[in-house]
């Protein structure tokens, strides 16, 4: 199994500042489901992991090994159920579907999870450290291009949280 990444935290959200799930692949969806997972992902997750809803209309795979390492990222380590807490279960845990690659590392991404991420035929798997993402190929083209516009103000913002973090260490 892969390394898991090294991280910094931001007002107790786990910052992933290295990982091996990096870059961005195109791969086709059939009309039954069925897509590949791109090789490099696939090498660091192994042959069985978790696909779930995810934030703006997205999907998220992870290695089962770090499923609960998320669930923790997002909702801390609250023991309290709060109602943000009972929907982030509501919205993640319960679109959650454990699913196997094939020898060739194709999977079936259940019609519930492409209904909501409105997959078409061209998908995009996006790397993102400890996850990956699999968006609707239009919806990541608009996604990346309103990033790249808002790169270096972003950048700026981290900065003074990292500042202001370590100041406060």
């Amino acid at each position: 199994m892969a390394k898991e990444s090294q991280s910094l935290k931001i007002n107790n959200t786990k910052i992933v500042k290295s990982g091996k799930l990096i870059g961005h692949y195109y791969s086709i969806l059939t009309e039954k489901g069925r897509t590949a997972f791109p090789v490099k992902f696939r090498n660091q997750i192994g042959k069985k992991g978790i696909c779930a809803k995810w934030y703006e209309g997205c999907l998220v795979v992870v290695r089962e090994s770090s499923w609960d390492a998320l669930l923790e990222r997002l909702t801390g380590s609250l023991q309290v159920f709060t109602g943000p807490v009972r929907d982030t279960d509501r919205f993640i845990l319960g679109s959650a579907f454990e699913i196997d690659f094939d020898s060739q590392g194709r999977f079936v991404i259940p019609k519930i999870l492409r209904e909501y991420s409105k997959l078409g035929e061209e998908v995009v798997f996006v790397g993102l450290g400890d996850r990956v993402e699999i968006w609707n190929k239009e919806e990541w083209l608009r996604k990346e291009k309103e990033v790249q516009e808002k790169a270096s103000q972003m950048v700026e913002e981290l900065a003074k949280e990292i500042r202001k973090e370590v100041g406060n260490s």
